[in-house]
């Protein structure tokens, strides 16, 4: 059976440095209807549950480490037998939120994921966040960008563990070279494609965006 995209959106509380804001996140599953991988475990683990529908849950992958995109990770876990997959440069912000459970594998760059006979390459985007990644999955004609690249603009880089260049260079480089109809399925918000985001890289640049 071929995989397929499953999408949800999960709502809670982004805290950093201080701040705590209401943030409404995507989750998003890849695979069949008998195994599955879930991208950013948020806010709900019971809703991600539900959603798997009985699926074998092969691993719980973290774009990076906020802990709007992990807050419910140790939870999936423990009711799936999943592992957590996390860029160890992003221990630091996981362990703010998870200090007692670590996660159980490291991502790298350029290791392949297989699910439901799709691959998912991971693609390290520092930037957002030291050990932020992205999930390319040419079969699905997607990439998972996470908190690095939004309809409109790269992820916020006004915080701590964040860097404006480092991001701009990530996207130019590792994002903006896939094909332009790769549609973006991001951590917030609506998809895009690369197609559409490309173009606009040189203001993004201009603005500091």
């Amino acid at each position: 059976m071929t995989a397929r995209i499953d999408h949800l959106v999960t709502s809670g509380t982004f805290a950093l440095d201080g701040g705590e804001w209401d943030v409404d996140n995507n989750v998003w599953i890849v695979g069949d209807d008998t195994e599955a991988i879930v991208i950013d475990a948020a806010h709900d683990a019971a809703a991600i549950e539900a959603a798997l529908g009985g699926r074998t849950l092969r691993a719980i992958v973290c774009t990076h480490a906020h802990n709007d995109h992990i807050d419910a990770a140790p939870a999936l876990a423990e009711a799936t037998g999943a592992p957590i997959l996390l860029h160890p440069d992003d221990l630091p912000l996981w362990q703010q939120t998870h200090p007692d459970r670590a996660p159980d594998g490291a991502l790298t760059d350029g290791q392949e994921l297989t699910v439901a006979g799709t691959t998912l390459t991971v693609l390290h985007t520092p930037g957002h966040a030291p050990g932020g990644v992205c999930l390319y999955a040419p079969g699905l004609a997607t990439v998972f960008t996470g908190d690095t690249l939004f309809q409109g603009g790269p992820g916020a880089t006004g915080r701590s563990f964040s860097s404006f260049p480092t991001i701009i260079d990530s996207i130019r480089d590792r994002l903006l070279t896939l094909p332009g109809d790769t549609t973006v399925r991001t951590g917030h918000g609506d998809p895009t494609t690369i197609g559409a985001e490309a173009p606009q890289l040189d203001d993004w640049i201009k603005r500091g965006h």
